[in-house]
C-alpha cells in the first residue's frame, strides 16, 4: 500500500517518464513512483520516488538525510555518502546528497547512484503542519548523466498545491 505526500503539492513529470503504481515496482512506502523506460538496462530502469513524513518544525535536514543512508544500509545495500549540500531557504529548507550503493541486482554485482532531496514545506492549509519531501533518483551509474537533467526538470515543478 502505497503512502501518501502530508502536505498537497503539484508537480510535472519530464517527458519520457510515466508514473506506475509503487506496490507495482516494490516500493510501497513511496506516494509516487516514475520510470524512464527509455534508459533500462542491465534489468534496472532509472526512477524517481516521492514520499513525504510530517516532522517538528526544528528538525535538521541533515539527520533526517542520514536516517535515510541509514535504512538504505539497514536494507542491505553498501551505501556510501558522496556529496552534501544544504539549499533553500529558512523558510523553505532543503538537503541534497549523494548516495553511491553496492548491491546485488539480479544475481550480479551493481554500482547505483542515488541523488536525494530533502525539503521541508509547511501545509499552505494547516500552517502548524511541516512536512519533508524525500525525492530520489536512482539509476545505474552509466544512466545517471542521461537522467540528472530530468531530474532537475521535475524539481523546479515541485510546488504546494495552488501555489503560483
Amino acid at each position: 500500500m502505497a503512502t501518501t505526500i502530508p502536505v498537497p503539492i503539484e508537480f510535472s513529470l519530464p517527458e519520457g517518464w510515466r508514473s506506475v503504481p509503487p506496490d507495482e515496482v516494490g516500493t510501497p512506502e513511496a506516494a509516487f513512483v516514475a520510470l524512464y523506460p527509455a534508459e533500462a538496462g542491465n534489468g534496472f530502469t532509472p526512477n524517481i520516488t516521492l514520499s513525504g513524513e510530517v516532522r517538528p518544525e526544528d528538525v535538521v535536514l541533515t539527520e533526517v538525510a542520514d536516517e535515510a543512508l541509514e535504512r538504505l544500509r539497514a536494507g542491505g545495500a553498501e551505501a556510501k555518502l558522496g556529496r552534501r549540500k544544504e539549499v533553500g531557504s529558512a523558510e523553505n529548507p532543503g538537503l541534497t546528497q549523494a548516495v553511491q550503493l553496492s548491491l546485488q541486482l539480479n544475481g550480479k554485482p551493481e554500482k547505483l547512484v542515488q541523488f536525494q532531496v530533502f525539503l521541508g514545506m509547511q501545509d499552505q492549509r494547516n500552517p502548524t503542519r511541516r512536512a519533508v519531501l524525500h525525492i530520489v533518483l536512482t539509476s545505474l551509474q552509466e544512466q545517471f548523466d542521461k537522467v540528472i537533467g530530468d531530474f532537475q526538470e521535475f524539481l523546479a515543478t515541485i510546488k504546494p498545491e495552488g501555489a503560483k
